[in-house]
C-alpha cells in the first residue's frame, strides 16, 4: 500500500505542476498535429504507387501509426522525464535523495516525474486507432482487444526495461545522453510495421530495442495478424528484460557513489 499511496503522490504532484503551465497544452496539440500531418502524408505518398505495403493496407498501417502516437505519448509523459533524470542525479552525484525514501529505489526513479501535458498524444494515438478500425469495416473481437492491451502493455514494459538498463549504464559512463538520441532515432523507425525493414535492422528493432514489440504487435493484434505464439514469446521476453533491468539495476546502485562518497 505505502508504494501506491507513493505513486499517487508523485502523479498528482506532477499533474499539479504541469497545469501551471497549460500554454505547454496548446504546444503539444500543435506539435500533434504537424506529426501527425507529417505521418499521414507519408502514407498517402506511399499508397500513390501502391495498394499494400508488406501485405499491410492503408487503414492497417493507419493502425501502426496509431500505437505508435500512443505508445509514444506514454514514453514522454513517464518513462523518459524519469529515466533523463537518473541520469542528471548521477552525473550531479544527488541520486541519494531517491535512495533514501523507504521503497524500493528502482520504483522511487520511475515515478517522479510525469509529464502530463505529453498524454495528449496518447488521446491522439487512440483517436487515430479508432478511426483506423471504422476504415477497416472490421470489428475487433473481445479477444483481440484483449491481446492488444496485453501485448501494449507488455510492449511498454520491455520499453521502460531498456530504458532502465541504458540509464543505468549512466553509473559506469556518467554521460549517456547520446544513448538516448539513439533510441528516439531507432523508435522513430515504428512509425512503420518493423516487417518491412531489412533483416539485420528488423532484429535489432526487435531483440535489442523492442520497437517491435512495442508497436508493430500491437497494431498486429488489432488487424488480425498477432498469433497466440508471438503473444506468448512476448510474455517470455518481457520476462527476460525484467529480471536483466533488475539484475543491471541492482549492479549499478553497488556501484553508485554519491553525496555520501
Amino acid at each position: 500500500m505505502r508504494t501506491f499511496r507513493l505513486i499517487w503522490s508523485y502523479l498528482r504532484i506532477g499533474i499539479a505542476n504541469q497545469l501551471q503551465y497549460r500554454a505547454n497544452f496548446f504546444t503539444q496539440l500543435l506539435t500533434s498535429a504537424i506529426n501527425l500531418a507529417t505521418g499521414l502524408i507519408g502514407l498517402l505518398l506511399v499508397f500513390n504507387y501502391t495498394d499494400t505495403l508488406e501485405g499491410w493496407t492503408q487503414p492497417q498501417l493507419l493502425t501502426v501509426m496509431g500505437v505508435y502516437i500512443l505508445m509514444g505519448g506514454i514514453i514522454r509523459s513517464m518513462i523518459q522525464p524519469n529515466m533523463q533524470l537518473v541520469m542528471q542525479d548521477v552525473e550531479e552525484g544527488t541520486l541519494d535523495f531517491a535512495l533514501t525514501k523507504p521503497v524500493d529505489s528502482q520504483i522511487v526513479v520511475s515515478i517522479r516525474q510525469f509529464e502530463f501535458w505529453e498524454m495528449v498524444d496518447v488521446v491522439v494515438g487512440a483517436v487515430v486507432i479508432g478511426i483506423s478500425i471504422h476504415q477497416m469495416q472490421a470489428a475487433v473481437t473481445p479477444l483481440a482487444g484483449v491481446a492488444f492491451l496485453l501485448a501494449l502493455l507488455m510492449g511498454g514494459i520491455m520499453v521502460y526495461c531498456f530504458w532502465l538498463i541504458v540509464t543505468t549504464s549512466a553509473f559506469w559512463l556518467t554521460r549517456v545522453d547520446h544513448m538516448v538520441d539513439l533510441f528516439q532515432g531507432l523508435y522513430a523507425a515504428g512509425r512503420w510495421p518493423v516487417g518491412i525493414y531489412p533483416s539485420w535492422l528488423r532484429i535489432g528493432l526487435t531483440f535489442l530495442v523492442p520497437v517491435a514489440f512495442a508497436v508493430t504487435i500491437p497494431a498486429e493484434a488489432l488487424t488480425a495478424r498477432l498469433t497466440s505464439w508471438t503473444l506468448l514469446g512476448e510474455l517470455g521476453l518481457t520476462l527476460v528484460f525484467m529480471v536483466l533491468a533488475r539484475w543491471v539495476w541492482r549492479l549499478g546502485m553497488r556501484h553508485y557513489s554519491g553525496a555520501s562518497a
